[in-house]
């Protein structure tokens, strides 16, 4: 296929994908389409990994190594408000996060690979649900996904339309962090709000914890670690003229390690845990481990740099990009097997007045970064297969 017709190619793939947008695990339609368009390209194909994922196999000559690439394929709950032609058609569905990009660069990859040819081994190719809600990865896992389908190493991308339009960026190390929730349930006694010093408020309570809490990062973690404790609801039975009984706090922490989240965790419950007590409350503390860290191994981070400087130029490299506090399940499968995750620059125009960012209802995947980051796949086969 000549250069022209992929580039049309990719950007049906992805108006397509746009069009018809499916929420965490609801994509049967979406992997039914992609998984059409791989077999046509000669890939042996194997759907409902993880209840609605896909796994795609290539594989030329003898050689022993599998080189293994993920694309997210799910939107997000949303109702497009852009006027584009290829606008969401399902009401409250909308790929507001790439994903629609994502899924169609893997394919031009796959497209790519299919035709060159240029490898020694085997590519795998998977196609991840629900990873929004952080669900997808390890349901994959779950099912098997690496005893089905062995890899040796995993790559791959997330658009960035802040970031100028087609470079690439990546580091050694943690590069986007874990998300933790928790919800800390305080009980004290309601009673009317003329008469406070018959009851035992618990909003008092919830005031102090949250302000406590803030001291975790500043005063437990060290400065040179990255952390954040965030209280985002505050739920009261209480009315107006009514000192409630049950207070409930939800919230969210970030990092990049382990042992900062075992210390937050720790940190947290003794603190709620301390507070209530002292002002003769009742409290339950609830931490659940929402994402994992998505953490680039060393070897593979530099493979993905070579192949970027490689397809878009070293000035348009970038080896230590600023990490994200936002979070990827990207991070489960480098958890099994090594890997290097790397950030691809969609600024439209490379005018900031341009910029929409994720998750906002008009946004729009950059269709010129298609090919690069389907370029960007195929010289990392290159480079770990090539003959």
């Amino acid at each position: 296929m000549d250069r022209g017709s992929f580039l049309t190619q990719l950007k049906e793939w992805r108006h397509y994908l746009h069009m018809h947008p499916e929420s965490a695990f609801e994509e049967m339609e979406t992997s039914e389409f992609i998984a059409k368009e791989l077999a046509k390209m000669g890939y042996d194909v194997h759907t409902g990994i993880g209840k609605t994922g896909v796994v795609a196999s290539l594989t030329v000559g003898e050689g022993k190594g599998v080189i293994g690439f993920r694309a997210d394929i799910d939107c997000i709950q949303m109702q497009e408000t852009s006027e584009l032609p290829y606008a969401s058609q399902t009401s409250n569905r909308m790929h507001a996060c790439g994903h629609d990009g994502h899924a169609a660069t893997l394919l031009g990859a796959a497209m790519l690979l299919s035709e060159r040819r240029n490898f020694n081994g085997t590519v795998r190719l998977i196609f991840q649900p629900a990873e929004e809600p952080g669900k997808g990865a390890m349901a994959m896992i779950d099912d098997g996904l690496f005893e089905r389908f062995p890899i040796d190493e995993i790559y791959g991308l997330h658009n960035m339309p802040n970031l100028t339009e087609g470079t690439i960026h990546t580091r050694a190390g943690g590069i986007m962090a874990s998300e933790d929730n928790f919800v800390i349930k305080i009980k004290g006694k309601g009673c009317h709000a003329s008469s406070p010093h018959l009851g035992n408020d618990p909003l008092v309570i919830a005031a102090e914890i949250i302000l406590a809490l803030q001291a975790i990062v500043s005063r437990n973690v060290s400065p040179l670690e990255n952390a954040v404790v965030s209280c985002t609801e505050i739920l009261t039975d209480g009315i107006h003229n009514a000192i409630p009984t049950n207070v409930i706090i939800k919230g969210d922490t970030r990092s990049f390690s382990p042992n900062i989240q075992a210390l937050i965790e720790d940190r947290m419950r003794k603190i709620c845990m301390g507070i209530c007590q002292a002002n003769d409350a009742e409290c339950s503390f609830e931490y659940t481990h929402e994402f994992s860290p998505t953490i680039n191994w060393p070897e593979q981070t530099q493979t993905a740099l070579q192949a970027a400087k490689n397809i878009v130029g070293e000035e348009k490299t970038f080896s230590e990009c600023v990490p994200m506090m936002g979070s990827e399940d990207f991070g489960c499968f480098m958890g099994k097997v090594p890997g290097c995750f790397v950030f691809l620059g969609g600024l439209k125009d490379n005018d900031p007045n341009n910029m929409i960012p994720l998750h906002n209802s008009v946004f729009d995947y950059n269709d010129s970064i298609l090919e690069t980051g389907a370029e960007f796949f195929a010289e990392i086969v290159r480079l770990k297969l090539g003959e």
